[in-house]
């Protein structure tokens, strides 16, 4: 659950429907997911909201007949997301959605989140440890420390700060150590690589420049 503030304040949020998916499985066991959707959001079963968010997360027909007590992990994990979805809020945050999943349904699941993102333009806030799902699929990173923000930019920026980040006990992703690694051993590249694709993009230019020195 949420813990109580004992001090600050939040403000300009009166009015915003703001809403949230823990790791902990909060699905009704006897329920099926259609079921559980439509008593998250307050809206009928078969309603068009509904029906939108669960196919949006990939379940099947069979897969929303089932009661929760009988779905997989990840399966849970869509419902519960698929139940936030369709009550259509302003912000929509996300505890450690893909946490325990395969590379598979990890993949899938916030993929999805992203696609939501861009179709409604709601401000998705998500909460991991995974510097790979941040990397992937974040905008903006905001680093916390000792209950303060230690650092908040787009996430290039983040990660061109990489030493920082090991310096408060955060990993960063497997090919930004590699890159590291390379300008360690004196390469000239940029250290603020941090998705594969843009590590081929840096090494294409790369081997183009040491290509027209060497002609």
């Amino acid at each position: 659950g949420l813990e109580r503030g004992y001090t600050g304040t939040v403000s300009g949020l009166d009015g915003v429907l703001i809403s949230a998916v823990f790791q902990e499985d909060r699905l009704i066991p006897h329920m099926n997911a259609l079921q559980n959707v439509a008593l998250v959001c307050g809206k009928a079963v078969g309603s068009r909201e509904i029906e939108s968010e669960l196919e949006a997360v990939g379940l099947s027909p069979e897969t929303l007949a089932l009661p929760a007590a009988r779905l997989s992990g990840g399966q849970k994990r869509r419902v519960a997301i698929a139940g936030v979805m369709a009550m259509e809020p302003k912000i929509l945050v996300l505890d450690e959605p893909a946490a325990g999943l395969d590379p598979e349904g990890r993949e899938m699941i916030l993929q999805q989140v992203k696609e939501y993102h861009r179709r409604t333009g709601t401000t998705v806030l998500l909460v991991s440890h995974s510097m790979e799902d941040i990397a992937n699929y974040a905008d903006k990173v905001l680093v916390m420390d000792n209950a303060r923000v230690a650092m908040y930019a787009e996430t290039a920026k983040i990660f061109a700060e990489a030493p920082h980040l090991l310096e408060l006990g955060l990993s960063v992703p497997q090919v930004t150590k590699i890159f590291i690694r390379l300008r360690e051993m004196g390469l000239d590249i940029p250290q603020d690589v941090y998705t594969v694709p843009y590590a081929v993009k840096t090494i294409l230019a790369a081997r183009k420049n040491a290509e027209k020195g060497v002609l």
